[in-house]
């Protein structure tokens, strides 16, 4: 009882739209969920609600603190001592939008070239992407068009949500952050990706940007449901796009995905 009412105080309840953390840096103008979402929605509320599932992987760099990050969301620690991920890692956080359950994977990818052919097998079918930089590493801002680019490829997604992630900002001076930052929203709008700063260490943001990407990816989930069934009385969040994960236990193992109607093995590696 205890475990469950400590997984429950972590889950997330979404009732208006979250804004963008700068409107100047990011493709996604829209400041509500969409009409046709509410309405869905609304409509479900009596009734039972499936649940729904979006995929998130998290790329970059090597340690530009994309564990810390999703770790910091997560599980609200931060860790200084660190430890490279080896292939991929991932959490599943749960959210209500809109009264409807929603469940998010974050997928964390290892940085390192040697594991980057395991990391990117597991790129495909992701609805979210987030490209990490470090804020106090130009270099790593970047090397992210070419993350974007070979994360692009892998997908198989042309409507991903893209955002880039600046981390570390407690790590820059007032002066330098706001030159970096300019440096950092023209690199977005290259990318057509929406603009974050945070801070893993301080907490600055993190919840932020994880629940307007988590209700960004629900609004387009469920008009694209609700464009593709006629059917009126079609629960909002009863299909999913991944509905059963095992998580790797090692190297040498692979991961059952479903997609759809249709099971996979995935690849260790290229």
């Amino acid at each position: 009882m205890k475990q469950r009412d400590e997984k429950a105080a972590r889950d997330r309840t979404v009732t208006r739209f979250p804004q963008a953390y700068n409107i100047s840096g990011t493709p996604y103008k829209q400041s509500s969920f969409h009409p046709m979402v509410k309405n869905a929605c609304a409509a479900n509320k009596t009734g039972t609600v499936g649940l729904k599932i979006s995929k998130c992987i998290v790329i970059g760099d090597v340690s530009v603190g994309k564990t810390c990050l999703v770790n910091r969301f997560c599980h609200q620690v931060f860790n200084r001592d660190y430890k490279a991920t080896i292939g991929v890692d991932f959490e599943v956080e749960r959210f209500d939008v809109l009264n409807v359950p929603f469940n998010l994977q974050i997928w964390d990818t290892a940085g390192q070239e040697r594991f980057k052919c395991i990391a990117a097998a597991y790129y495909r079918g992701a609805h979210v992407i987030v490209v990490v930089f470090d804020l106090s590493d130009l270099s790593s801002l970047d090397h992210t068009s070419r993350w974007l680019e070979d994360a692009t490829i892998e997908t198989n997604n042309d409507d991903a949500l893209v955002f880039l992630v600046g981390t570390k900002m407690d790590l820059c001076s007032q002066s330098k952050f706001a030159e970096i930052e300019e440096i950092a929203i023209e690199k977005a709008k290259e990318l057509n990706a929406e603009y974050w700063s945070v801070s893993s260490k301080t907490g600055e943001n993190v919840t932020e940007f994880f629940t307007r990407l988590a209700a960004m990816t629900f609004d387009v989930a469920v008009q694209k449901e609700v464009d593709d069934s006629q059917q009126p009385a079609k629960s909002i969040g009863g299909g999913s796009n991944l509905v059963r994960v095992r998580k790797p236990s090692d190297l040498t193992g692979s991961i059952d995905l479903v997609d759809g109607d249709t099971s996979r093995s995935k690849p260790n590696c290229c």
